[in-house]
């Protein structure tokens, strides 16, 4: 989830199925509204759409796929501490599986290499569920206690039967460099800073070991997500979902809450922030947040925050939330992305847009980020190279040139460098290229269509090579670029 950019010279970290064939374009309102509506579909795109799709081609969904109604429900009961070094929480489950299963795995992302490396750190203290039998720490390649905690059930949970688990937690916040999670004075964030369902629907748990590299490596479904978060009452709190005004003060400390029907994860940020909030020309409520002495007003981060949800929505259909908050955090160079939520680390335009774009490309249309990281960071990169009206021409052989496959797995890269280097640089230009290949218009018609039909779902390259099966010169350069295998591209 992290969409962090490097500039590789310098390995400087600026933080950044089947043979379905879709021929439509769709027209789009700019706004974010309920999750699984979208605009209707045009007349079919011609000339744009390629010259293969032939009479048996398939029609772009007419609608965008709505969230599935058995999704988990989760509800977030966070205590921030006094001295804002520590999180304490419940989490409550409702875990409906569509394939059987006699377990449950959560992930401990603030146990990652990189995130414990700074001092962050997640243990779970108790478990209660009519249905567990026994749980315990997997190991997952993390800094202990462990980067998996597991239920075992007491017997199988089959397709479409729910079982109901709490959890409660405790999460220390490192100080230092920007990570997903941390504190300094005045503040305190955390994302995924919970015990993360880590369930693939349809394929079951993601038990991919962490890596020692800036990058997620989390699989997680989205969910119909509720945050209640406790905290020194002088604080303000910018967190995913569309948020309540606070309740009123009780013995020094304050209640917020918020609802997110789709969440895959959860953001949170408490801070002595001024805030400005306005709303988008198609209905999004956009919240940003400064702390004291910034060198950027909350008005203008506001601004360009709307400005990149509108230009984005035109390209990919409607804003995924009705809500975006963007807190602005210390130290620089960066960002992470979570449903509805930026922790922004500088004021970096390229960077915001880079975010934003992520709402799309990983909050609804969602991806294995061990697996396929590409389809995620290399498609938020391609769309902050776009916006503003940019037609930035690439040269394939150059792209081609940068040794490593944009499709590789996160395990496969050496470091960080090399990460980005492969999957945003090449990723993101690979991209352009295909684009220039097939035509800007049809190819943006193809990826909105993959939108439309992917939302809310867990991704695979094959559902992106499918979206393109009419534009033969875009699958090749992804292809050759090591993005798709040969088994993606319909044929």
């Amino acid at each position: 989830m992290t969409a962090r950019r490097v500039a590789p010279a310098a390995v400087a970290l600026t933080l950044l199925a089947g043979c379905t064939s879709f021929s439509q374009t769709l027209t789009g309102e700019q706004g974010g509204g309920t999750p699984g509506t979208a605009a209707p579909s045009s007349s079919p795109a011609g000339d744009d759409a390629g010259d293969d799709g032939g009479d048996d081609a398939v029609s772009c969904p007419a609608e965008r796929a709505e969230p599935d109604p058995d999704r988990p429900v989760v509800d977030l009961d966070f205590r921030l501490s006094d001295d804002l070094g520590t999180v304490t929480g419940t989490e409550t489950v409702v875990f409906t599986p569509d394939v059987a299963t006699d377990e449950m795995v959560f992930r401990l992302v603030p146990n990652s290499p990189v995130a414990a490396g700074l001092g962050n750190r997640i243990t779970v203290d108790g478990v209660r569920g009519d249905d567990v039998d026994q749980a315990g720490y997997e190991d997952a390649g993390a800094d202990g206690p462990g980067g998996l905690y597991v239920l075992q059930l007491d017997g199988e949970l089959a397709a479409g039967e729910s079982t109901e688990v709490e959890l409660d937690f405790t999460v220390s916040l490192g100080e230092g460099g920007f990570e997903r999670l941390g504190a300094v004075e005045g503040v305190s964030w955390w994302g995924s800073g919970f015990p993360l369902l880590a369930w693939e629907p349809g394929v079951g748990w993601a038990r991919e070991r962490f890596v020692a590299i800036l990058g997620e490596t989390a699989s997680s479904p989205v969910a119909d997500t509720t945050v209640s978060v406790s905290v020194p009452e002088d604080l303000t709190v910018l967190m995913t979902g569309d948020q309540d005004e606070p309740a009123a003060a009780e013995d020094g400390r304050r209640t917020w809450t918020s609802h997110e029907p789709v969440a895959r994860d959860v953001s949170v940020a408490a801070g002595e922030f001024r805030t400005a909030t306005l709303r988008t020309p198609g209905g999004v409520e956009v919240t940003t947040g400064v702390l004291p002495g910034a060198g950027t007003g909350p008005g203008e981060l506001a601004d360009r925050a709307s400005e990149d949800v509108t230009e984005l929505a035109d390209r990919f259909g409607a804003f995924p939330y009705a809500t975006l908050t963007v807190p602005l955090l210390p130290d620089a160079g960066g960002g992470i992305e979570y449903p509805g939520s930026i922790l922004l680390a500088g004021a970096d335009r390229s960077v915001l847009e880079h975010e934003v774009a992520h709402m799309w490309f990983y909050g609804m249309v969602g991806d294995d980020q061990f697996r396929d990281p590409w389809l995620d960071e290399a498609l938020a990169t391609y769309a902050e190279e776009t916006v503003g009206g940019q037609e930035p021409q690439v040269d394939l052989e150059q792209v081609l040139a940068t040794e490593g496959d944009v499709g590789a797995a996160m395990d496969a890269f050496a470091d960080t460098e090399q990460y980005f280097r492969v999957v945003y640089d090449k990723g993101g230009d690979a991209l352009l290229a295909a684009r220039q290949a097939a035509g800007a218009p049809a190819f943006d018609a193809a990826l909105r269509c993959y939108v439309q039909a992917n939302a809310w779902t867990t991704a695979t390259p094959a559902d992106l090579a499918a979206a393109l099966a009419d534009l033969p010169a875009a699958l090749d350069v992804l292809v050759r670029a090591g993005a798709l295998d040969e088994a993606d591209a319909p044929g």
